[in-house]
């Protein structure tokens, strides 16, 4: 898969992960890699990007006896999910087509 791809894909993955429950890094790498491939050295820079642009904030609370960081995603970035999600129904219908699902009258509607 193209990596400019799969990073702006890996953002939505984390965006979605989060807009269904908080959740810590280790805990994502098992969501989110039950459907694409991630590494703990692949979602920390992911996390702190999006943390950096507002859409995720972070909170800590005490587990065993240790602090954990979860994450939680903000209103910026549910509205940045959002606009990916519209994006992507548009764009689905350029890979049906490519893919020869559909007419070219339909791709172009």
């Amino acid at each position: 898969m193209n990596i400019q791809l799969k990073k702006g894909l890996l953002d939505v993955c984390v965006l979605t992960s989060l807009s269904k429950v908080d959740s810590y890094g280790y805990k994502m790498i098992e969501d989110i890699g039950k459907h694409i491939e991630i590494s703990e050295s692949t979602l920390y820079p992911i996390l702190k990007r999006l943390e950096l642009s507002d859409c995720l904030e972070t909170y800590k609370e005490e587990h065993n006896g240790r602090l954990r960081k979860y994450y939680r995603i903000t209103e910026i970035g549910k509205q940045r999910l959002e606009e990916f999600r519209e994006e992507w129904k548009k764009l689905e219908k350029a890979f049906k087509y490519v893919l020869g699902g559909k007419n070219e009258k339909e791709w172009i509607s």
